[in-house]
């Protein structure tokens, strides 16, 4: 008998509609490889999902994205139920999710971020806290959700209604150059991609719209730079405990001699698997279609506890 996979998507985070493109073509791949499979759209409903995981399944593939679905929530929900299911474990996607927390742990083994500071936005409002360029994200989103550009000369970030006073923000120097990205299967870099956007920054649009970017794979970049970025998004993987499939984003300012211009900026442990996507192609590089990267991904599920 095939395996029973229920495909969690959608959630309440600000990423809900990207969670359900995500979903819906892994529903697809799974379906057309054989599997039996429950599509479950995640409410804010504790007893809500436990029904729709009844009868139990196999395997849980969780295509949630944001908070909710990737910090480690959900997660400790399947652990619980003792679901087998893909991607990270709690630790490792709260840990993830936290992008001061990651910046603390990778510098504590030589993968450079851009320097920064936290601060909450009042106190962005009111104060100079490091000097312009510098680029301004909530800490604890995914999909570059907030993310804005101060230059020299521009007025601090405009009022923000979805943001209160003591928010956390993360405030780093900006990298001027390119914007590279690695997926890592099974601890192994897939592929470097190099991304070319329309926006000014690799934001939510660029990431998620027809037309604002183009995907280089694998990058046409000198070989030392590719295996460094390389190493250092293994690094990230197995540094935070990420399990299956993540994704980390890095700048490189081409400026600066041999590899000081590379820098991490954050790690996805839920990697969009829509139409757009960046890890489906890596994996495409690496000669494996979008069906077999979501059947391995379903065969290495686990529980973590």
């Amino acid at each position: 008998m095939s395996k029973h996979v229920a495909v969690l998507m959608g959630g309440w985070s600000s990423e809900r509609e990207v969670s359900l493109v995500s979903g819906a073509a892994i529903v697809h791949a799974l379906e057309e490889r054989g599997y039996r499979v429950t599509a479950v759209d995640v409410q804010r409903d504790l007893e809500g999902l436990l029904v729709a995981l009844t009868p139990r399944p196999d395997v849980i593939f969780n295509a949630l994205h944001g908070r909710g679905g990737e910090d480690g929530t959900v997660q400790g929900i399947l652990e619980f139920l003792n679901i087998p299911y893909t991607h990270s474990g709690v630790k490792a996607s709260a840990v993830a999710m936290d992008k001061p927390m990651t910046k603390r742990l990778l510098a504590s083994v030589g993968v450079p971020s851009p320097r920064g500071v936290v601060a909450t936005w009042q106190q962005l409002q009111t104060a100079e806290l490091i000097p312009a360029p510098y680029v301004v994200k909530p800490t604890n989103e995914g999909s570059s959700v907030g993310i804005r550009i101060i230059r020299a000369g521009d007025n601090r970030p405009p009022h923000d209604d979805s943001l209160s006073a003591e928010t956390e923000v993360l405030i780093e120097e900006y990298i001027p150059g390119r914007e590279l990205t690695v997926g890592v299967m099974d601890n192994e870099a897939l592929a470097v991609t190099e991304i070319r956007y329309k926006t000014e920054l690799f934001d939510y649009t660029a990431k998620y719209s027809p037309g604002y970017a183009v995907h280089q794979a694998p990058a046409d970049i000198p070989p030392d730079i590719a295996r460094a970025v390389m190493r250092m998004a293994e690094q990230a993987h197995i540094t935070l405990g990420c399990a299956g499939v993540s994704r980390s984003d890095f700048r490189w300012d081409d400026s600066r001699p041999g590899t000081e211009g590379l820098f991490f900026l954050e790690i996805n442990t839920q990697p969009g698997m829509t139409p757009l996507s960046l890890v489906p192609e890596q994996a495409a590089v690496r000669g494996l279609s979008f069906g077999e990267l979501v059947s391995w991904m379903v065969e290495n599920a686990t529980c973590h506890a």
